[in-house]
């Protein structure tokens, strides 16, 4: 539990400080938390694909798919790919920077 504990405090806190871009991120879960699950739940519930089983936001999967940064979740989100709608017009960076930084999160702590 301790363990699990200092691995969640030590991602949030890199994902907070720095991105793979190399700036400063002002990250708000919360926010993002919110963002998810208004825009993306639907299909990636608990970090799942209803769509496609085997492209999940676990963290496993996404490093598969070189897909375990900030910068690849937002580029994604924002464009879209196969299925995946992009949010790029309906969201704003912020909310997707956000939403980025909850993903990769959650996947550190095994949704």
């Amino acid at each position: 539990m301790l363990r699990k504990l200092f691995v969640i405090i030590v991602v949030l806190v890199n994902l907070l400080l720095v991105s793979s871009r190399g700036y400063l991120l002002a990250a708000d879960l919360e926010h993002g938390e919110q963002v998810f699950v208004g825009n993306c739940a639907a299909c990636h519930r608990g970090g799942e694909n209803s769509i496609m089983p085997n492209k999940t936001l676990k963290k496993n999967v996404l490093e598969e798919n070189s897909m375990y940064s900030v910068s690849a979740i937002m580029y994604q989100v924002k464009n879209g790919k196969n299925a995946m709608p992009a949010f790029g017009e309906r969201l704003e960076d912020e909310d997707i920077q956000d939403v980025a930084n909850y993903v990769l999160s959650q996947s550190e702590a095994g949704w």
